[in-house]
Parts: structure tokens; C-alpha cells; sequence
């Protein structure tokens, strides 16, 4: 799949919040968040479907760089409206934006590959600008250590 660019009306999330570098994600606190998110989900009202989205916002400081410094991170569900928000979870809204969209597949472990070729080689030929936040979509296709893996990235443009 290529990259295209397309735009989403405003959506609603609702899940865990985690401040933490890739790193720190990475070595374990992602995965265990994921798994307290699905053993609660049905603890969030009006959910929208069951696919988890991984929402990145970034600080736009120019030395940024995500392999150490902390970002924003919130392991999610979509949600058709803010209702009761469960114990411990936030919600976020999320305003009508273009995005660049691109489908990762293989190894989530190499999904740096992925995000290297949006951010770096795509952005630049196409002259586009990112905003301060990115998502993933991990559906029935999120199966991480697989090679059948597929990720359905979503970068934000300006």
C-alpha cells in the first residue's frame, strides 16, 4: 500500500494515559497498559467498534527526539461521545485533520522502518509538515509478532 493522504471528521477517545520515551514503551509498559486496556474494556461506555488505537503526541520542540525523550502516549478505543470516564483513564478529543495514512506490515518490531520512510522520506518530497501527534490502529490484522502483522498508521499533517 502507498501512502495517501485523506481527512477524518473530530473523534473521541477514551483509555490509558503513559508518559515515556520508545524505550521505556517499549520495554514492557506498552504491552502492559495494552492488555489492562482490553481486560476493561467493557468498562467504556459507547465504545465504537474494538479496535485499539495507540495515539503519540509529540512536544514540538526542534532537539526532539522520541528514542529519549517522554511524549504522550494513550492506549485507547474510539468512542461515539464522552460519557463516564472509567477510574483512571482519560479521554481526548481529536479535531478534523489531514492525515497521511500507510499500512505497516510485518514485525511490529520493525515498524521504525515504517515510520522512518512517513517522516523522513515522504514528508519531504511531498513538501507536507506533521502536526504534534500521530495513531496507529491495531485491528483483527494487529497479530505484533507475526509477519502477517498489518498497522494502519495515521500521521497528522498541518
Amino acid at each position: 500500500m502507498e501512502a495517501k493522504v485523506i481527512t477524518l471528521p473530530p473523534f473521541y477517545v477514551v483509555g490509558y494515559k503513559i508518559e515515556a520515551d520508545v524505550k521505556e514503551f517499549e520495554s514492557g509498559l506498552g504491552k502492559n497498559t495494552y492488555h489492562s486496556l482490553v481486560e476493561g474494556k467493557d468498562k467504556i461506555l459507547n465504545k465504537k467498534n474494538e479496535n485499539v488505537i495507540l495515539m503519540q503526541i509529540y512536544p514540538m520542540k526542534p532537539d526532539f527526539n522520541p528514542q529519549v525523550d517522554s511524549f504522550t502516549h494513550i492506549l485507547c478505543y474510539e468512542v461515539s461521545h464522552h460519557g463516564d470516564i472509567p477510574l483512571n483513564m482519560v479521554s481526548h478529543a481529536v479535531t478534523e485533520s489531514k492525515y497521511v495514512t500507510y499500512t505497516h506490515k510485518g514485525l511490529e518490531s520493525e515498524l521504525s522502518r515504517s515510520y522512518d520512510y512517513l517522516y523522513g522520506q515522504w514528508i519531504i518530497e511531498t513538501g507536507n509538515e506533521p502536526k504534534d501527534y500521530d495513531f496507529e490502529i491495531w485491528d483483527e490484522r494487529y497479530k505484533p509478532e507475526s509477519l502477517d502483522n498489518e498497522i494502519d498508521l495515521f500521521i497528522a499533517l498541518k
